[in-house]
């Protein structure tokens, strides 16, 4: 059997260049670029970076956060983004240890992480997360453990049906988008990791997030809200917590057997 501290680790150095990854993507997707070709380069000079300047945190330490061609800045984003996923994927490792529940739910988390990152940063929700997550979830629900693969897909159906539902009312009652389409499409991803009580769950969680924490602002400012960053807050609670919320409130609240 191998040391859970030593799958741990591993798990959490793979995060570290899944982060990398995440960078990129959170980066590109939203405004159509490849992920592929350029490679690395500095946003501002556009020097390439050199493989031993982009290994995950290490490279930005070295480098003091400065590009090595023409000592601009580099955002802080790259070395907490790859940090925080490292963090989750050896989270995941270390609680399911080496298991396909692990590897399901560093997927789905690193998944929302970057939606968030894009929602918040671009407003948008690119197709590869939501659609390509979709396809993801699906596939996964094949592996064992987890959501079968009809929990899977009737969990999708849920929740892309009530955010489009949600849409159209909305539109009609206050005649103007009241959802974005990425969001819709972001919650037939979720439905399919979390099924039909995560979707329920995350969408309540989601509400209350973005109406506590962003509400008053969007009232003030009447900017839209960025709801896919509540959503995938919430549908990350939902993944970690979900179950223990569902039992506590009924049988706490409704007083069900």
């Amino acid at each position: 059997m191998i040391n859970p501290w030593i799958v741990t680790a591993i798990a959490g150095l793979f995060g570290l260049t899944i982060g990398s990854f995440l960078n990129v993507c959170t980066l590109r997707w939203p405004q159509d670029e490849s992920v592929v070709f350029p490679g690395s380069h500095c946003p501002k000079c556009g020097a390439d970076i050199r493989w031993y300047d982009n290994v995950p945190v290490l490279g930005f330490i070295m480098l003091r956060g400065r590009c090595r061609a023409c000592r601009g800045q580099i955002s802080v984003q790259y070395p907490l983004v790859e940090l925080a996923t490292g963090l989750v994927w050896a989270g995941m490792f270390s609680y399911a240890g080496l298991s396909w529940e692990a590897l399901r739910g560093g997927v789905f988390l690193t998944i929302l992480f970057g939606i968030a990152l894009t929602d918040a940063r671009f407003y948008i929700i690119p197709d590869q997360f939501s659609l390509g997550g979709l396809l993801i979830g699906v596939a996964m629900a094949f592996f064992p453990g987890g959501l079968a693969p009809l929990e899977a897909l009737l969990g999708a159906a849920l929740g892309f049906g009530l955010l489009q539902a949600i849409a159209v009312g909305g539109k009609w009652m206050f005649k103007k988008d009241a959802m974005g389409g990425g969001d819709i499409k972001m919650m037939a991803m979720a439905g399919s990791f979390l099924g039909m009580a995560g979707v329920l769950l995350t969408i309540f969680l989601g509400a209350l997030l973005g109406s506590v924490i962003f509400g008053p602002i969007s009232y003030k400012t009447q900017k839209l809200v960025p709801f896919g960053i509540f959503l995938a807050a919430g549908a990350a609670v939902t993944y970690g917590w979900g179950a223990s919320i569902i039992a506590w409130y009924t049988t706490t609240i409704l007083q069900l057997p």
